[in-house]
């Protein structure tokens, strides 16, 4: 099932990307000490922003942002984050 959302404004739609597990020299490091920051894939853009800028992620683009900034949405396949624009830390570069 294809989930069809548009953001308003400035917000951005994203989905987290599964997180391997991580592990460092044999040891697994446990949720509790792992980084708050969470890897998704943009998959919907605003209808803009209010001084017309254009936004600096497009659609596709993988980014960072802290797991305490947007709004949980579970729609159809899967679990996205609603958020605006200001709050992603980074694009990662492919």
């Amino acid at each position: 099932m294809a989930v069809k959302i548009k953001p308003l404004g400035d917000r951005v739609l994203v989905k987290a990307i599964e997180e391997k597990e991580k592990i460092r020299g044999g040891i697994i490091i446990p949720d509790t000490v792992r980084e708050e920051l969470i890897e998704a894939k943009v998959i919907a853009l605003g209808t803009g922003k209010e001084d017309d800028k254009p936004f600096f992620v497009k659609v596709g683009d993988t980014i960072l942002f802290t797991e305490y900034k947007g709004t949980k949405i579970n729609i159809g396949d899967g679990n996205y984050v609603l958020l605006s624009e200001k709050d992603i830390f980074c694009v990662i570069a492919k």
